[in-house]
C-alpha cells in the first residue's frame, strides 16, 4: 500500500489540532487503499497544543510530533517538516483549517493520474477581502517579475511526490521560498480550486513583519528585476539630474540678474533624492540579508524531541 504524509505546522494552535487531526484521519477512512502518518510539527508552543498532540499519538501510531527547542518561524519549521516525511506522496495543510482536509481526496485523485505536483488553488476565499485582494496583487505582481512563473493564489496547500520531496532535500536550501522552488522543479502542476474558509477558532500568527518577511523572501529568491529596476533607475535619474543642471546654468546665464533659484527646487531635489536613494539601499540590503542567509547556513530548526517516529529509520 502507499503511504501519504500528511505535515500540519503548528505553532499555539489548542483549539483546532484536535479537529485537524480528526478531519485528516476521516479522510483516511475513505482512502482505505493507502496508508498514512500524519507529522505535526510545533514551533515551541506556549499553550496546550503539544500536550494535546501527545495525547492524540499516545493512541494512534499514525500521528507524530516533532516539538522545536524554540519558535524557528513558519518558514524554516514547515520546510523541516517536509524533510522528515517517508511517504510516497506528502500533503502540506496549516493547522487552522482555512484550507479544508477534504480537499486531500481530489489532491491523491491527481496525482494517481501521473502528477507528480498537486497544487490547492483558492480563486475566491472567506478572509478578510482587503487581505485577499492584497494577497491576489502579491501572487499576480511576483508572477509576473519572477524568472520562473510562479503559481498565482497558492499558498503551499498540496500534495508533492516523493520525487519531489528528494530534489528538494538535495537543494539544502536554509531559508527557502517553497512556493517559489516548487515552481522552479519544473514538472508539470495539477490544480485543485478550492473555497478558503475563514479561521473558526484561535487568532492568526501571521502577523505583518512575518507578512512582509515572507513577500521579500519570495521577491528575492526568484527575482533579479529589482536590482536591474534600481540600475535604470538610477542611470536614468543621474541624465534627468545633469539635463536640470543645464536647464538651470542656461537660464542663469541669459538672465543673471533677475533669476533667482530659490530655496523650494532644492528642498523638493533633495528630499526626493534622498528618499530614491533610502529606498534602494533598503532594497540592496533584503538581497544582502538573504545572501548573508544563505552563507551562514544555520540549521532549519533545533528539535526538542520527538514522538512516535522510529529512532533507527525515522531520525534525521
Amino acid at each position: 500500500m502507499k503511504r501519504i504524509s500528511v505535515l500540519t505546522p503548528c505553532y499555539n494552535e489548542e483549539d483546532n489540532v484536535q479537529q485537524v487531526y480528526e478531519r485528516v484521519k476521516a479522510v483516511f477512512a475513505d482512502l482505505s487503499n493507502y496508508n498514512y502518518e500524519h507529522i505535526f510539527i510545533d514551533n515551541a508552543s506556549t499553550d496546550k497544543t503539544v500536550e494535546i498532540i501527545k495525547s492524540i499519538a499516545a493512541v494512534d501510531k499514525n500521528v507524530k510530533l516533532i516539538v522545536n527547542a524554540r519558535n524557528f518561524g513558519p518558514v524554516r519549521s514547515t520546510y523541516h517538516g517536509l524533510l522528515q516525511t517517508k511517504g510516497d506522496a506528502v500533503c502540506t495543510m496549516a493547522a487552522d483549517l482555512q484550507d479544508p482536509p477534504e480537499t486531500i481526496k481530489n489532491f491523491v485523485q491527481r496525482w494517481e493520474e501521473g502528477y507528480k505536483i498537486v497544487v490547492g488553488i483558492k480563486p475566491e476565499s472567506h478572509e478578510n477581502p482587503l487581505m485577499f485582494t492584497v494577497r491576489k496583487a502579491y501572487y499576480r505582481f511576483i508572477s509576473t517579475i519572477s524568472e520562473v512563473p510562479l503559481i498565482r493564489n497558492f499558498n503551499g496547500f498540496g500534495l508533492y511526490d516523493k520525487k519531489v520531496m528528494d530534489i528538494l532535500r538535495g537543494m539544502d536550501d536554509p531559508y527557502p521560498y517553497f512556493r517559489g522552488l516548487i515552481s522552479e522543479i519544473g514538472f508539470e502542476v495539477a490544480r485543485v480550486p478550492y473555497i478558503q474558509h475563514v479561521r473558526q477558532r484561535g487568532k492568526t500568527k501571521m502577523n505583518l513583519y512575518v507578512l512582509y518577511d515572507v513577500a521579500m523572501l519570495g521577491i528575492t529568491s526568484h527575482s533579479k528585476l529589482p536590482l536591474r529596476l534600481a540600475t535604470m533607475a538610477g542611470f536614468g535619474l543621474s541624465i534627468f539630474s545633469l539635463l536640470v543642471s543645464f536647464v538651470y546654468l542656461f537660464y542663469k546665464l541669459l538672465f543673471w540678474d533677475t533669476f533667482q533659484v530659490g530655496i523650494a527646487p532644492l528642498v523638493i531635489g533633495l528630499f526626493f533624492f534622498s528618499s530614491v536613494q533610502l529606498f534602494f539601499t533598503g532594497l540592496l540590503g533584503e538581497y544582502i540579508a538573504m545572501i548573508h542567509t544563505q552563507v551562514v547556513k544555520r540549521p532549519l530548526v533545533v528539535e526538542k524531541e520527538r514522538v512516535n517516529f522510529d529512532n533507527t529509520s525515522d531520525a534525521s
